[in-house]
């Protein structure tokens, strides 16, 4: 593997070229005058100050090259949920908080999922849809804080391109686009809308009913904007804090949305709802059964295996078919005429 390194300063970018030296070759340039010449390249990390006008500028000049490489490895400076979203939304495929570690660095290169260079070629309609769902999903995480209006618009068309990929390339297409190009809260909103509009699909919803189901999807964790990174990408396990934490998400989306021009009652109810239960045991409002919408029923199931089916870095992907038998196993949870319908979407789309 060969990896090239971009830095803002020289000391990063010695640092950063000495955390990788001795496991691959290494070649290194300034962001000022980067080039990224060769098309051998199959990784780059890119160490900037993203709070700095030029070092944007000078990386959207050279999107074009970068979205070529499969690795693209930001080293980001401050621990914050801008600084994320600026990365994700200058091309990342990871994002990394200094100081960063040679095992931590050394980990995300290493990640068998990646795929091998990319072709120097039109990219698929997956991965158009991946990108533009993904610039729409960091941009909305943006405006939550910044305090700017969310574009609806703009979520509701990147939904659109997502289902029309799905239906005309396949769910499993999707899924594997996704888990190779995206990480994270990203990636997760990303499935969720995919496999949302291939159960809506399956189940033969009707035109306005799909635009409803897909952009719930691309909205239902806005709240995670307002949830700290060290908690939201913590590798394992939870504890309890930290679990209340993370499940004030959904009435924070719905606070957020509530108001905003063209989300409509039902987006909002699957916002606020998408973790509550049949029996009464989710959250936030300890919803039972007929209290519970179609559509919330529907993106729960969506939700839940696409936890299940994620890649992370520090776990194995779990297979689909283990993912639908705990979707199973959720009896009385989880409506069971709508679980033996996500069964095609589950193991064979």
């Amino acid at each position: 593997m060969s990896v090239h390194v971009i830095a803002d300063t020289s000391a990063k970018l010695s640092a950063a070229s000495s955390l990788l030296n001795a496991t691959y070759p290494v070649t290194s340039e300034l962001i000022g005058a980067a080039t990224i010449r060769g098309n051998d390249i199959d990784a780059v990390v890119i160490a900037a100050d993203l709070r700095i006008v030029e070092n944007i500028t000078a990386l959207k000049a050279m999107a074009g090259k970068l979205k070529r490489i499969p690795r693209r490895i930001f080293l980001i400076d401050q621990r914050t949920r801008l600084a994320v979203v600026q990365a994700y939304a200058l091309g990342a495929t990871d994002a990394l908080v200094n100081p960063v570690n040679q095992k931590q660095l050394l980990a995300r290169l290493g990640d068998t999922e990646a795929p091998s260079i990319v072709p120097d070629e039109p990219r698929s309609p997956g991965q158009e849809a991946a990108s533009a769902g993904a610039a729409s999903i960091a941009a909305m995480f943006s405006a939550v804080m910044s305090g700017s209006a969310i574009d609806v618009a703009g979520a509701r068309n990147a939904g659109s391109k997502i289902a029309i990929s799905i239906a005309e390339d396949g769910l499993a297409e999707w899924l594997t686009t996704v888990r190779r190009h995206h990480e994270g809260t990203y990636q997760h909103c990303l499935l969720v809308t995919g496999l949302a509009a291939d159960f809506g699909l399956s189940l033969g919803l009707t035109k306005i009913d799909m635009e409803r189901l897909y952009s719930a999807a691309m909205f239902h964790d806005i709240g995670k904007a307002r949830i700290p990174l060290a908690v939201l990408d913590k590798p394992g396990r939870l504890d309890d804090s930290e679990r209340a934490l993370i499940e004030t998400h959904p009435l924070a989306g719905y606070e957020v949305l509530c108001g905003t021009l063209g989300i409509s009652p039902e987006i909002l109810d699957a916002v606020r709802h998408h973790h509550e239960y049949l029996d009464g045991s989710g959250y936030p409002d300890g919803l039972c059964a007929d209290s519970i919408s179609d559509i919330v029923r529907i993106l729960t199931i969506s939700d839940i295996f696409a936890a299940l089916i994620e890649h992370r870095t520090y776990k194995a992907t779990m297979p689909r078919e283990q993912a639908y038998e705990i979707l199973q196993g959720m009896t009385g949870k989880l409506e069971k005429a709508l679980v033996d319908a996500f069964r095609d979407v589950a193991l064979n789309r």
